[in-house]
């Protein structure tokens, strides 16, 4: 995972950490698809075992246009999490700006079957093509 500021947040003892990165080689500017690989840690800093239910994100390109995505789980699994243990997953976005933003939540429940959700800080998505666009 890149240490290039990780983006995190923590809510009722699980921290949620994120590092967006570009990625070149899966994006073509020209067509106007700009594609990234997020890395997620969701580290458990609470004294009880939990596990991840669902989740729900917001991706806003540079236009505004704001898509929200809901499923269970994440990359096909719904990891248990002990405490002081942690699970790491990449995934990706494409956008068709140069630019964007996600946030969401992830639902959890603890060993006694409560449920309750866990922000995902938000980040920001940028690639060069924005950076120099802002400069032009």
């Amino acid at each position: 995972m890149s240490d290039d500021t990780p983006y995190e947040q923590v809510t009722e003892g699980i921290r949620i950490r994120v590092s967006p990165e570009y990625s070149d080689d899966q994006s073509t500017p020209d067509e106007a698809y700009f594609f990234w690989i997020y890395t997620v840690e969701i580290a458990n800093e609470s004294e009880h075992t939990v596990q991840l239910k669902s989740r729900l994100w917001r991706i806003t390109d540079a236009n505004g246009k704001t898509d929200e995505i809901r499923g269970p789980g994440v990359v096909g699994q719904t990891p248990v999490i002990p405490p002081g243990q942690s699970f790491t997953y990449s995934s990706g976005c494409p956008l068709s700006t140069a630019s964007g933003i996600m946030v969401g939540s992830y639902q959890m429940t603890d060993e006694g079957g409560r449920l309750f959700d866990v922000a995902i800080p938000a980040f920001s998505l940028d690639s060069p093509y924005d950076a120099m666009r802002r400069v032009n």
